[in-house]
């Protein structure tokens, strides 16, 4: 499981990145030490659990795990605390589980137990719907459901989304995107990332170039020779 620290103290993130360090299937993505860096690094990098402090400088913990509650697919939330007079306020943002400091290895084995089904991945499988892409129109922010996105494609510095209501530019870089939704895109090209939900046909042409065709969309696609067989394997082609 990906998992973001959340504290302000130095001592308490390596405290914890010590203890998750006993965990293999677990991994500490990143570490925060405030509500804005920890919202940046949600949307970077995707955790499917957040261990947080609640007392902090500027935006309490609290908060911010409201805060996360309201994104599409918000990750888990565990709170990691010296104040046990915090609990009843905290259930606010609907944690999964409320560690008191110090944490031991134990506690924090059956937190990170009782998370199980709740995290990102499972989520995600589960509902690709709930997943937003936000893009810039004009002077406005806008989003749109990733399930409405047809492909994505490297455009200068810049990674164009080509979608139901037409195209736009995104600051996102296809790794990026590639990494945040493996379950819904794949990549076809170094240049371009396909939305596997529209795929219709792949092409073989007379000069043996590949060609992915998606439902609605009317390019071709050329699917790259070093990524045919692991596409092929993805659309179950083979």
């Amino acid at each position: 499981m990906r998992i973001l620290i959340v504290d302000d103290e130095p001592l308490a993130r390596s405290r914890l990145v010590r203890l998750l360090a006993q965990f293999p299937e677990h991994q500490c993505v990143a570490q925060a030490e405030t509500a804005v860096q920890a919202l940046e690094y949600i949307q970077q990098l995707q955790p499917e659990l957040v261990l947080l402090d609640i007392a902090m400088p500027g935006q309490s913990g609290i908060e911010l795990g409201c805060q996360i509650l309201q994104l599409p697919v918000p990750p888990a939330v565990i709170f990691v605390t010296a104040h046990p007079q915090h609990a009843l306020a905290a259930y606010e943002a609907s944690p999964s589980d409320y560690l008191l400091k110090p944490v031991s290895q134990e506690r924090l084995a059956l937190a990170l137990q009782k998370v199980g089904a709740l995290t990102r991945a499972h989520l995600d499988k589960s509902s690709d719907k709930a997943v937003q892409i936000s893009y810039q129109l004009g002077q406005q922010q806008r989003q749109t459901k990733l399930s409405a996105v047809y492909y994505f494609t490297a455009d200068q510095k810049y990674t164009r989304m080509v979608f139901t209501e037409g195209s736009a530019l995104l600051d996102l870089s296809l790794t990026q995107l590639e990494q945040q939704y493996p379950q819904q895109l794949l990549r076809i090209h170094r240049n371009c990332l396909i939305n596997k939900a529209w795929f219709r046909s792949l092409q073989t042409m007379a000069d043996g170039t590949h060609y992915i065709l998606l439902d609605n969309v009317a390019d071709k696609l050329e699917v790259s020779r070093r990524a045919l067989a692991r596409v092929k394997q993805q659309l179950s082609l083979c």
